[in-house]
């Protein structure tokens, strides 16, 4: 019944003249890609791109523009009646990888766009303001509210925090789509654990000559990473461990006194997630424990600094039947679905009904020479306007 129902709705003569325009709009689009790439948003640090996207917002004619103490960006495409109905969450995440400071040029050659960030998120937060655009220009009348939402702390240490303020913000009854610029065809309604952890060494160092046989805190360090990396996980739940970042030391002729490291574990499982940090915490106890035993001095603490929470709505439900009758619609016969950690990790945990879709192809995500297919961003916009019009209950003639 659902993917009839998108069909019917796909057909509406409003909605063949709000797709085709889409389609005549990309160069326009493209240029707001790029325009969105070009402001920084460390993790954190997104206020700038939050400014230019409650303009945008406020340009567009959405109701209730906003912007939160986080930064969140909220706009409002009210409903037709004043019935209270549960509202549709359109959101994408503002925040980007890349510290401050960082260049970002940007560049076309032919299907292909070039930019640090340029999918990840700058082209799904495009897609925000084209979705808004065409919701206004063609007037729909919805049974629903479609809040539109520009969110931080995606990336990173972020921990979700934008989305988490969203969520509490709207509930449980809303539906929830988030929206990437990349993963076209793919959908996400499986969110992946994540739990992120410093581990930091205290030693008591010294010369490299003078105090030769002290213990070292990048050695201990170096000792615990090798133990991390022999451990055993399952491939199937899917389970990870990456060390990230390490940090530690004073100079080159140094016994380093402290020492750390970021670790990121993932699972599609919180079972196996549960037991790969037990490993790791039993690996810091017995450095602990040896250290005490030997009277080396050394310290070692861990600290959870990030909890992504795992989830899944089931693929029968009508959020996700009507996301892949989006894509069908627009021509993807080949839907993937995918585990992944994303801003739809938070209603997800909650068992509240979230997707999150792409809008286009793309590749080296986080990487300063990221890129942007932009072969299928027509059709993945298409999908996302007829996923939104779907969700909010738009009725068909």
């Amino acid at each position: 019944m659902t993917m009839k129902r998108v069909k019917l709705l796909a057909h509406e003569e409003i909605v063949q003249a709000a797709l085709q325009e889409l389609q005549g709009n990309i160069a326009a689009i493209l240029d707001s890609i790029v325009a969105i790439q070009q402001i920084p948003a460390p993790t954190f640090a997104e206020a700038e791109r939050a400014s230019y996207m409650r303009a945008q917002f406020e340009a567009l004619g959405l109701q209730d523009v906003e912007e939160d103490s986080l930064h969140n960006v909220y706009g409002r495409f009210p409903a037709a009646s004043s019935a209270e109905r549960p509202p549709v969450v359109v959101s994408a995440h503002l925040d980007t990888v890349f510290p401050a400071g960082t260049a970002l040029p940007a560049r076309r050659n032919g299907r292909f766009l070039y930019g640090p960030g340029i999918g990840d998120n700058a082209t799904g937060l495009a897609g925000l303001l084209a979705l808004a655009r065409t919701l206004t220009t063609y007037h729909f009348s919805l049974p629903a509210d479609v809040w539109l939402v520009a969110n931080v702390g995606e990336e990173g240490l972020g921990d979700l925090c934008g989305m988490r303020a969203v969520v509490k913000r709207f509930g449980q009854q809303a539906r929830y789509i988030i929206v990437e610029g990349g993963l076209y065809g793919q959908i996400s309604h499986q969110a992946i654990g994540v739990r992120r952890f410093r581990i930091e060494i205290e030693a008591p160092g010294g010369h490299s000559w003078g105090n030769f046989g002290n213990a070292s805190a990048v050695h201990e360090l170096g000792k615990i990473i090798a133990q991390i990396t022999s451990l055993s996980v399952p491939q199937n739940p899917k389970t990870t461990y990456n060390v990230g970042v390490i940090e530690g030391g004073t100079s080159i002729n140094t016994i380093a006194q402290t020492a750390s490291m970021l670790l990121d574990l993932r699972s599609e499982a919180p079972e196996a997630l549960a037991e790969l940090e037990t490993a790791v915490r039993e690996i810091v106890a017995q450095a602990n424990e040896t250290a005490k035993h030997k009277h080396t001095g050394v310290r070692v603490t861990m600290e959870q600094i990030g909890n992504r929470p795992a989830g899944s709505i089931p693929r029968q439900s009508p959020l996700v039947k009507m996301a892949v009758a989006a894509l069908h619609q627009v021509g993807c016969s080949r839907v993937s679905y995918i585990a992944s950690s994303t801003d739809a990790n938070i209603p997800l945990s909650q068992g509240i009904p979230a997707v999150c879709i792409g809008l286009a192809e793309s590749g080296n995500a986080h990487r300063l020479d990221e890129y942007l297919d932009v072969t299928h961003l027509p059709n993945g916009l298409a999908q996302l306007l007829l996923l939104t019009l779907a969700a909010a209950r738009y009725a068909t003639s």
